[in-house]
């Protein structure tokens, strides 16, 4: 990592409701045109976990009620001067019915029919930590085309 770079907390709430997890089509801003969990930035004087609860709920309408940390993931883009520092919750149970918001339209895939085709390139390679129920680390660097340079997964205890 160049010494200058900046360091941004991030939130990702996975929906999971065996067999099926509950992903939203990007509509606009970054990621656009993508399938994704939902989540974005901590906010100044939130904990992690406010801001997945407020993201999910602003993106999709919906409230966890309970939540557990699966991951954490460290994404880094050339073309800004930042390290992306992702936790990823596991969402097991909610209340309120998934809405479209301005931000996202939300659709259960069943876990053999995940799009990852239609989504970001690293979820191939994490999403079998997640499905499985195990917790993991990793850290990912793309190309500016959003091509993986380097990728790094591992299961964590």
């Amino acid at each position: 990592m160049l010494p200058n770079m900046v360091r941004k907390t991030m939130t990702l709430c996975m929906v999971h409701k065996h067999p099926q997890i509950l992903l939203g089509m990007k509509k606009r801003g970054f990621g656009e045109g993508r399938w994704n969990g939902f989540g974005g930035k901590v906010e100044k004087g939130e904990s992690i976990e406010e801001a997945a609860k407020r993201e999910i709920h602003e993106e999709v309408g919906i409230t966890p009620t309970h939540m557990e940390e699966a991951g954490f993931i460290e994404f880094h883009f050339p073309e800004t001067e930042e390290i992306m520092e992702v936790h990823i919750f596991r969402v097991k149970e909610f209340v309120g019915e998934p809405r479209e918001s301005e931000e996202m339209a939300p659709k259960w895939f069943h876990f053999d029919e995940i799009p990852f085709s239609e989504m970001w390139k690293d979820d191939m390679f994490w999403y079998p930590f997640f499905l499985q129920g195990k917790k993991f680390k990793g850290k990912v660097s793309f190309t500016k085309d959003h091509e993986i340079i380097e990728q790094f997964f591992e299961e964590v205890k």
